[in-house]
């Protein structure tokens, strides 16, 4: 059993409450936030872009902490689970490395490669580990695409387009401030730039056309290139100013035999328009696997019971490693670059 803190109760930190209830091998054993109200169990001021708002929770068997050092102080905390806002993840990181605790944090691991590589020097460091939320992995779709590159069923992987698109998130005032949020690249398209590291290996060099808004980009086009000269991977990711399709996400994946398809779109009113996965195979057929009701609070469960196993076994999650989650902040950034200088951005 692994014993874990939550830092900071927000909407993430709602929605990894949710999930830790579904995972037997995890227990909360404390929360920590400067909100009295929250402190108290009163959750209910909560909203997000999915799953349900905030409720009254029941927090009488669990230690509660107005300060992250009075949290980690705390000797039944073995992994800190940071869901604070991305421009305290360093310092947050740190110090539960400087205490002893594995680390658990919410993406982006930071807002700069840089930063995210001090955190991952500090756990290897402090000999404890360091497990990113990179949920994308673990919801339906995705995870069964990449069982089924990895089966080799379909042959070999060829290459894909990768989608990500939001309207303007007016509720998050420091969204497009690239020393608090990140802007679109860094808050919303890591999920794929880290997606596309697992599936294909880091690319060479990446070439972005992009909509520029302040210090960050938001909306872009981008090609990765790879040693591999026959891979073709691309991506669109960013903010639309319409605010009728509030979110989109999806992928086409082409493999030798194969292609992978997959499309969600929330509507107005929040009303899901979907292509569940389909799989177009050699043989012509149009395949739909039963892939559950997508619960997209089941991704978190299976992410965070993948980091309880990490912890447990000693060995950090192939899916959730630190220096994965570098990397795609990594790509983050050249594609910034690129879509500033208009030039194609060698990644090294």
């Amino acid at each position: 059993m692994v014993r874990i803190g939550i830092v900071g109760i927000g909407f993430m930190g709602w929605i990894h409450y949710l999930a830790y209830q579904k995972v037997p091998t995890a227990k909360l054993a404390a929360v920590c936030t400067r909100d009295p109200k929250k402190l108290a169990g009163d959750w209910r001021g909560i909203q997000g872009n999915f799953g349900p708002p905030g409720e009254q929770v029941d927090l009488s068997h669990v230690a509660r902490h107005a300060e992250l050092e009075e949290l980690l102080a705390n000797p039944d905390v073995d992994l800190v689970d940071i869901c604070l806002p991305p421009d305290l993840h360093v310092d947050a990181a740190l110090r539960a490395f400087h205490a002893g605790k594995h680390v658990f944090i919410e993406k982006p691991l930071a807002l700069s490669a840089d930063e995210g590589q001090a955190i991952v020097a500090a756990a290897q460091k402090a000999g404890r580990q360091l497990l990113v939320g990179q949920v994308l992995p673990f919801f339906n779709e995705y995870a069964h695409a990449r069982e089924l590159i990895a089966s080799g069923r379909y042959g070999k992987l060829l290459g894909g387009h990768f989608r990500r698109i939001i309207s303007d998130p007016l509720w998050l005032k420091d969204f497009y401030d690239p020393r608090k949020v990140g802007g679109p690249l860094i808050d919303l398209h890591v999920h794929d730039a880290h997606y596309i590291r697992l599936l294909f290996g880091m690319p060479t060099s990446v070439t972005c056309q992009g909509r520029m808004r302040g210090e960050v980009v938001e909306y872009c086009n981008s090609q990765f290139r790879f040693a591999d000269p026959s891979l073709v991977v691309s991506a669109s990711s960013g903010v639309i100013n319409q605010q009728g399709r509030p979110f989109t996400h999806g992928f086409e994946i082409h493999l030798e035999k194969a292609t992978l398809l997959y499309d969600l779109a929330l509507i107005a009113g929040h009303d899901a328009r979907a292509t569940p996965l389909t799989i177009f195979d050699s043989d012509g057929q149009a395949l739909t696997p039963d892939l559950g009701d997508g619960d997209p609070t089941r991704a978190f469960a299976a992410e965070i019971a993948e980091a309880v196993r990490s912890v447990e076994a000693g060995a950090p999650s192939e899916i959730l490693r630190g220096d994965l989650a570098c990397d795609a902040l990594v790509l983050c950034q050249a594609q910034a670059e690129s879509a500033r200088t208009g030039q194609p951005v060698t990644i090294r």
